[in-house]
């Protein structure tokens, strides 16, 4: 095998690398894919030919033209560089947003910060919140309902305004 890379491998790449249009990294590729093929069929090449060149050379051509018609066939792919364009959302707004709600919820009274808590943040209906603040389902509807009513207030003061 190395005298075999040693012999063609030279000619064969500059052969390729003009196939390929100067791409060193795909002519590359191409000339140890046809090496390995050339590797793998040793047992079937004729032995009495006076050079291996030539069928490594149509090896090779045809690699080139399976490449070309393979990407044809599929759509290009694209370089991490087109992701840098993609705009990423916007953490800062949300994390403002999350900070303003959170500085809001301090103005409520502990009962009414407790029932918004178990209902909106844990996602438990008036029954769960209630089971788990030890109260009636009723007490928990009534603080919920006045805890968002002085939520919106305290919201509505530090410049949040509901559209």
């Amino acid at each position: 095998m190395r005298a075999l890379y040693r012999e063609h491998a030279g000619a064969l790449y500059t052969y390729v690398l003009r196939l390929v249009a100067g791409d060193r990294f795909l002519a590359e590729d191409i000339v140890q894919e046809t090496l390995l093929r050339a590797w793998k069929s040793a047992a079937t090449l004729d032995p009495a030919a006076r050079s291996l060149r030539p069928w490594l050379v149509t090896v090779a051509r045809r690699l080139v033209i399976d490449g070309h018609r393979s990407r044809q066939a599929r759509p290009p792919e694209t370089s991490p560089a087109a992701l840098e364009q993609v705009p990423a959302s916007d953490e800062l707004e949300r994390s403002l947003r999350l900070m303003t709600i959170s500085d809001a919820l301090q103005d409520l009274s502990e009962a009414h910060r407790e029932a918004l808590v178990e209902t909106y943040f844990r996602g438990r209906t008036v029954n769960e919140a209630a089971a788990e603040l030890g109260l009636p389902p009723g007490t928990v509807r009534s603080r919920v309902f006045y805890a968002l009513r002085a939520l919106r207030n305290a919201l509505e003061e530090r410049g949040v305004t509901t559209s």
